[in-house]
């Protein structure tokens, strides 16, 4: 039996820009350039509504509204269902949980998003998005892409460490070390020329391990 080729999907890198597109949500029509003008956005997707564990993630970006806002960061999620369904689960989630779903929730039937942001895995599921995570800027530049598989939900500290790190990055030129949280120390930018590895040698304002390993507070 001769094997067959996998469909392909497309996957967008850091640093690409994000995918435009116009679709239905429970805001009503969208599209992603007008929406992401001039703040950051999560794009997140989840394999299906009703379901038990993306009831806990969504509920958990709903919790988050007043951090991401502060944070300047929109939040618009996707599932291959239905206006009808997403609108279903919301009032659900509303009555039981006391939790309302009030951002954007992309109703993608025609899995038209879903190819261009590759959260269809073939491997996991040809008709279920997985849980994929995609950090936007206000340029529109994809800045920073997680996936989990359909059985594990996502870690909410981490998604608001890693936006936190992505702003604070950009505003003070500076990288992030392992486990980085806010208010910690953050990466020097390593020098490149000879008189810079010098300069930062003789430097005593920075936490210096060698020339090419230094922290500073901000």
């Amino acid at each position: 039996m001769e094997n067959q080729e996998a469909p392909m999907y497309s996957m967008p890198r850091i640093g690409d820009p994000a995918p435009d597109f116009t679709a239905k949500t429970t805001a009503g029509e969208i599209t992603f350039s007008e929406f992401n003008k001039g703040s950051w956005v999560i794009l997140f997707s989840h394999p299906a509504d009703f379901t038990p564990v993306c009831t806990t993630e969504l509920t958990a970006f709903a919790e988050e509204k007043d951090f991401f806002a502060a944070h300047n960061t929109k939040l618009i999620g996707l599932s291959i269902d239905s206006i009808h369904a997403h609108l279903a689960w919301v009032n659900n989630v509303h009555k039981n949980l006391g939790v309302l779903m009030d951002f954007p929730i992309i109703a993608d039937l025609d899995m038209k998003v879903s190819q261009k942001y590759g959260m269809l895995h073939p491997g996991e599921s040809e008709t279920a998005a997985v849980r994929a995570v995609f950090f936007i800027d206000p340029q529109g530049k994809m800045r920073l892409v997680m996936y989990y598989p359909l059985n594990v939900g996502r870690n909410m500290e981490e998604i608001k460490r890693a936006l936190v790190a992505l702003q604070t990055s950009d505003a003070n030129s500076c990288a992030m070390p392992v486990n980085w949280t806010e208010g910690a120390q953050v990466i020097v930018p390593p020098p490149k020329t000879v008189d810079e590895m010098q300069a930062r040698l003789q430097d005593d304002t920075i936490d210096r391990v060698d020339f090419y390993l230094a922290r500073r507070s901000l």
